[in-house]
């Protein structure tokens, strides 16, 4: 499997395979290392202006030209809200201000990127998009514009789906 151990990363020697805590896994009979496989975290943000959506067009894989949400892997030492503050400032410019949790959900894709998708509702702080990082374009869209046929995930689609359908503000 992608990620695992042949050695133990603590004492170098081999690793073996046995069941612990109720699932085999590999580990170090001389030290007691146990290597966990831990899942991916990448966070994506459904970015509203007013009737506008952010979106951003792939320059990376998987999905070179497609668009999708402004997203990306959370780092170890980061929450995930400030993960997603981060990633949209990344790849826009634009600097955003979480308002809720909207969803978890798997992310799919590759199998050794599976993990979750941890899914934020935000509002735009300042900035104009601007691509940036491992966007090639960075742009509002209206409900009527959003570029359905174009879009990189499935998820992407869920969410833009759920978006398009509230109600307008007041």
């Amino acid at each position: 499997m992608p990620n695992d151990f042949t050695y133990c990363p603590r004492c170098a020697a081999p690793l073996t395979e046995g069941i612990k805590f109720g699932r085999t896994r590999r580990f170090c009979r001389y030290c007691g290392f146990i290597h966990f496989r831990e899942p991916k975290v990448a966070v994506a943000a459904l970015v509203s202006d007013a009737d506008r959506v952010l979106l951003v067009r792939r320059a990376a894989v998987p999905a070179i030209g497609y668009w999708a949400l402004p997203a990306g892997y959370m780092d170890a030492d980061e929450l995930p809200d400030e993960a997603v503050v981060r990633e949209v400032a990344e790849e826009t410019g634009v600097v955003v201000r979480v308002t809720a949790l909207h969803a978890v959900a798997p992310l799919a894709g590759w199998a050794e990127r599976r993990g979750i998708l941890v899914l934020y509702r935000a509002e735009r702080v300042s900035g104009e998009p601007t691509p940036r990082d491992d966007a090639s374009e960075a742009r509002w869209f209206g409900r009527a514009e959003i570029p359905w046929d174009e879009l990189a995930f499935e998820s992407t689609a869920q969410f833009l789906r759920e978006w398009a359908d509230r109600p307008l503000p007041r």
